[in-house]
């Protein structure tokens, strides 16, 4: 039997987030302790907390939202590639990966992990903007990273989702990769269904190819 791994990061109060961005809140509005007759709860959270998908919409306005995005895309043969740099993944890390066949992509860095930290890395590693446009312009369709965002911390222009997301390709962020070795996955990365949202938290596994 396959092995499944869930890479997605769990939500709870010790998450970071990006810094502006809510944090995430459980609320419960009933409790059977309490005499009512069952537990209920209320979430409050960003749709860009802990493991998430980035639509176009997020930097174009006028691209797609998120329960526009293909299943197709969002499930399917992934590559785990670990890339061991101190700060940004660049285009000749991805050149030397030979990505021709790929076209969902998870990139394990240093982060991996860091999302168990209550306090948020600014220093994660990220994706530059000519890596971005390399794998836009290799045929990728689905590119995931390990913290909470693909561009550096601080950058205002955010050139690798743009050059991303203006290719059609899906952004899936806070992964954790911590437990997953490099190689072949069966992917299924499902994004709330909000319809008119830029991204929305997503539950993600990954099953081992036999």
């Amino acid at each position: 039997m396959s092995k499944i791994i869930d890479v997605t990061v769990p939500l709870s109060v010790d998450l970071p987030v990006w810094p502006g961005d809510p944090a995430f809140h459980l609320e419960f509005t009933q409790r059977m302790g309490e005499g009512h007759p069952c537990n209920l709860s209320r979430l409050t959270l960003g749709s860009h907390t802990g493991t998430h998908v980035d639509a176009p919409y997020h930097f174009l306005a006028d691209g797609a939202t998120v329960e526009g995005l293909p299943l197709e895309i969002l499930i399917g043969k992934a590559r785990v590639v670990s890339v061991p740099v101190r700060d940004a993944v660049g285009r000749e890390q991805l050149e030397a990966l030979d990505l021709r066949d790929d076209i969902r992509l998870l990139i394990k860095t240093r982060n991996s992990g860091a999302l168990r930290q209550a306090a948020f890395q600014e220093d994660f590693v990220y994706l530059t903007g000519e890596a971005a446009v390399y794998l836009a312009q290799a045929g990728l369709k689905l590119v995931g990273i390990d913290y909470l965002s693909i561009d550096r911390h601080g950058r205002k222009d955010h050139p690798a989702h743009l050059a991303l997301l203006e290719a059609g390709v899906v952004v899936v962020e806070g992964l954790d990769l911590s437990q997953v070795e490099p190689g072949e996955y069966e992917l299924t990365c499902l994004p709330l269904r909000v319809t008119g949202a830029e991204g929305a938290p997503a539950r993600v596994v990954l099953r081992s190819r036999m």
